[in-house]
């Protein structure tokens, strides 16, 4: 199985790849499969790679539904 994840861009070096943030933590990520991302975007994230942009709100929406599995699978209620 795959695991794709939103994150935010937080900034762009000249070679184009980005800092990107999820949850407080950082990671490099290379954006050349995403030609017209900027800093503040949305991107999902694939083995290191941002494969597509989303909206805050689409981003907000998937990362709920990754913090509910993360619940269900402590016995958290949700």
């Amino acid at each position: 199985m795959c695991l794709a994840v939103p994150m935010k861009i937080t900034c762009i070096d000249e070679a184009g790849r980005g800092e990107c943030d999820l949850d407080g933590a950082t990671y490099r990520v290379d954006l050349s499969l995403v030609g017209d991302a900027s800093v503040g975007d949305y991107v999902i994230v694939h083995a290191g790679f941002a494969i597509e942009k989303l909206d805050e709100a689409e981003a907000d929406a998937r990362l709920e539904l990754f913090a509910g599995m993360a619940a269900s699978q402590r016995g958290e209620g949700a």
